[in-house]
This record gives structure tokens, C-alpha cells and sequence, in this order.
């Protein structure tokens, strides 16, 4: 007989740990396997892709915008040194993600601009000296990730985005330590607590926040706090049972979390300015320390943590990148490639950086292979047609529209359910107060 009281205990710590064993697993994929054409990337310097996202890049929400370069930081070699090369105006940003997913600093055009610029990124408790003129940046966790972003206008732009990536580098200021990397979970416990297993390893290795410490303890009885030999080899079935039930019960809260609130108008974009905001502890330099970036209820930060881990892992706070989705229509039905739409901007959004809208198909918001191996469209897109008043009619679909101006401005949608994303990059004040609305997609 399962005990209701120790699957709901399952149930919270699954969203407390989903950030973790999500980050990490990506952490462990990149290292091991790369993605897309980003490729396989060791421990203290950058990988970085050679083209923009496609389908074949599998990751949750992933930008076909920006070409990525991503570094997986293991600071127990000691600090490193990250050299950042002068874009001449270009967006370039570099979010620094701990192994709880908490975005903890930005380097960037907007956070610190576009000049040439060096960093000293330092373990926790480090208490050296950086070289004179070296900033520096101390991440929360031994491991954690630079996510960099360029903006890219296109295949014709890669080779430009190519010099640049060849001069973003980052090194151990002194070089000759070994890496500890990632804690490996025992491979024999059963896929159903492989979840817990994760979570046990990877916890006291890269402790949080003094308060989640103390959170952390509740979790005994999970076995969650167990050191040694992993508990969940041979766990007794009515036990494992339990925990089974609260990570199905703790994956649909965070499923649920995901999706916009109920009775909201119809056809209304969702832009949870404050999804990641979650982060209450570690606020370094490029963040905004102001309690409006800080959700003040620690318990109801790690729910909402876990759902921005969710659907969209390593996003960046809303005054860096302002992301908006919409599930439904101007009236009221889920968005399917069974029906046309259209998307009208009277105005373009007000951005000091550049917006797009990219479609994904649910539920596992992967981009959508298309005949025009167009996966998003925006301002930058080359071709639109804009009507006499300065107005821009997006179209979405699935087939290509007949007339040559729709499909001038044509983004393809899949067979099934979809889930587009508008992003907004370095949002102006309009977006940030919500003053600024997106419109509604149509059907026709």
C-alpha cells in the first residue's frame, strides 16, 4: 500500500531537484555528445556551433536567432580566465547559468557592452586576487555553464560569426588541473528511480543556497540524503512505489505550471516576465538586484523554477530577453496545423536589439522541419513584404500560401498542436511594464 504522505513528499522533492538533473543532463549530453552542430565540448573552453538551430538541435525552446557557443565551467581546476572579443555593436550575450539553473551573471552588449573585454569567473569561497583591470565573477557552483548567443542574420553572416567565436576563449588562469567533472549516478538502479538516483549524486556536490540546504533535509525519507551505496537498487516495491507516484504527480505540476493561467483573455500572448526569476541568492554582475526581479516566496520560486527548466532551460531574465508564447487563438482553439493563421503587427515591438517568432511543435517544443527550412521569422528576416501603413502580416501555416507576398512572409507551422515563441531582445520599457501587447494570431 503506497502512503500518500511519502508520495507527496516524492512529489515536492521532484520539483525541487527537476532543475538540477535537468541542467546537469544537459551539461552531460553537451560534454558527451554535443547538439546539433554544436559539438562535443570538454570542461573549461568553448564549443561552439557552426550554424544556426534546426531541428536536429533537440533541445527545449531552442533559438534560431543567435548562433550558440556554450563552455562547461568545472571550477575545481580553480579560476578561469574568459576573454570576450569587441563585436562592434553587434547583440552578443553570455548568461552564466550555476547547476541549479540560476542565471547568475550577464556579459554582454547589454549588461557590460560590446568593447573587448576580460573576466576572472572564480569558485565559490574563492578569496584570491584577479590580475589588475580583471573583473570577476563568482559562480555559486563548482559546475556551470556559459551560455554565448550572437546574433546572426543569416548563412551569409556565419563566416563573420566564425572569427568572433574563434576569439571568445576561456582557459584556467593556471593551467595542468584535472577536472572533477560530474558525479556519475549508479547505472543499475531502475529507470523509474532513475530520477532520485540523479538527484542524490549531484545534490551534495553542488550544494545551494545556505536556506535550500536547510529545505533539502525534509527529504530524508526519500532516501535523498543517503551517502554511500545508492538506495534505490534493491528498494523495497511499496517504497519505490511511493516515489515512482511523486515524480508522475511532480511531473504534472510542473506540465501544468508551464501552460498560462487560466481565464485569461482569449487569444493573449503569455509573457511571464519573472519566470526566471527564481534566483534569490547569487545575483553577480550583469543581473538586476532589485526585489522586482526576485520572487519573494522561496517555496513558490522552486515551482516556477522547475517550469521555466521545463519549457524553456537556460532562458535568460526578461530584461535581457523578454520570451512570449501562445497555445490558443484570437479565439479561444489550440493553435494546429489543421488551420491557417495570420499574425498582424500594426507596430514593430519596441526592442533596442531585434524580436522574432519561432514556431515549435508540442508537446516537446522542438523546432519543425519545414520545406523552406524556415524555423522562425522577424525583423531581420530578409524579404518580408510590409503593407503601405508600415504594418507586417505574419502568416502561419502548414502548406505555402499561393499568393508571393504571403509567402514572403510565411512561417510554417507542423501537422499537429503547436506552441509559437515571440522573443524580444533587450526589451524596452513598454514590454518590461506590459503597457506594449502582442497581437493575437487570427485564423482565417
Amino acid at each position: 500500500m503506497i502512503e500518500p504522505a511519502l508520495e507527496a513528499l516524492a512529489a515536492d522533492a521532484y520539483i525541487y531537484g527537476y532543475p538540477l538533473v535537468a541542467d546537469l543532463s544537459s551539461v552531460d549530453q553537451i560534454g558527451t555528445e554535443g547538439l546539433g552542430s554544436l559539438p562535443p565540448t570538454s570542461f573549461n573552453r568553448f564549443g561552439h556551433a557552426s550554424r544556426l538551430a534546426t531541428p536536429a538541435d533537440e533541445f527545449v525552446s531552442v533559438n534560431n536567432d543567435t548562433v550558440y557557443s556554450v563552455a562547461l565551467l568545472d571550477l575545481s581546476v580553480g579560476p578561469l580566465e574568459l576573454h570576450v572579443p569587441d563585436t562592434s555593436g553587434r547583440y552578443l550575450v553570455l548568461q552564466f547559468v550555476d547547476a541549479w539553473s540560476n542565471n547568475f551573471a550577464y556579459v554582454g552588449r547589454r549588461a557590460s557592452g560590446t568593447a573587448e573585454q576580460t573576466w576572472l569567473v572564480v569558485p565559490p569561497g574563492w578569496h584570491g586576487s584577479p590580475p589588475a583591470g580583471v573583473r570577476v565573477i563568482t559562480s555559486p557552483t563548482t559546475v556551470a555553464t556559459v551560455v554565448g548567443r550572437i546574433a546572426c542574420d543569416g548563412p551569409a553572416d556565419l563566416p563573420r560569426i566564425a572569427e568572433l567565436q574563434a576569439r571568445l576563449t576561456i582557459a584556467p588562469l593556471e593551467p595542468g588541473g584535472v577536472a572533477a567533472g560530474l558525479p556519475r549516478p549508479d547505472p543499475s538502479v531502475p529507470e523509474e528511480l532513475a530520477f532520485f538516483e540523479r538527484l542524490r549524486v549531484w545534490m551534495p556536490a553542488f550544494p545551494p543556497a545556505a536556506a535550500d540546504v536547510e529545505y533539502q533535509q525534509r527529504f530524508a525519507p526519500l532516501g535523498l540524503l543517503d551517502a554511500g551505496p545508492s538506495p534505490y537498487r534493491a528498494a523495497a516495491p511499496e517504497w519505490a512505489a511511493a516515489l515512482a507516484g511523486g515524480v508522475a504527480a511532480g511531473r504534472q505540476r510542473v506540465e501544468e505550471a508551464t501552460r498560462p493561467p487560466e481565464g485569461r483573455p482569449t487569444g493573449d500572448w503569455s509573457a511571464n516576465l519573472h519566470l526566471f526569476d527564481y534566483n534569490l541568492d547569487f545575483l553577480g554582475p550583469g543581473t538586476v538586484d532589485d526585489p522586482q526581479w526576485r520572487i519573494a516566496d522561496r517555496r513558490a520560486a522552486y515551482l516556477t523554477r522547475a517550469a521555466a527548466a521545463r519549457a524553456g532551460l537556460w532562458g535568460n531574465h526578461a530584461y535581457e530577453a523578454v520570451y512570449a508564447t501562445a497555445y490558443q487563438d484570437a479565439e479561444g482553439r489550440q493553435l494546429t496545423g489543421a488551420h491557417a493563421y495570420t499574425m498582424r503587427f500594426d507596430a514593430p515591438p519596441p526592442v533596442d536589439a531585434f524580436w522574432s517568432v519561432t514556431m515549435y511543435a508540442m508537446p516537446d517544443y522542438h523546432l519543425v522541419a519545414n520545406p523552406i527550412e524556415r524555423y522562425s521569422i522577424g525583423d531581420r528576416t530578409p524579404g518580408l513584404v510590409r503593407g503601405d501603413d508600415g504594418s507586417l502580416t505574419l502568416v502561419l501555416q502548414r502548406e505555402r500560401p499561393a499568393d508571393p507576398v504571403e509567402a514572403a512572409n510565411w512561417l510554417p507551422t507542423p501537422p499537429g498542436d503547436f506552441r509559437p515563441m515571440v522573443r524580444l531582445y533587450q526589451p524596452q520599457a513598454a514590454l518590461l511594464a506590459g503597457t506594449y501587447r502582442l497581437p493575437p494570431i487570427e485564423p482565417r
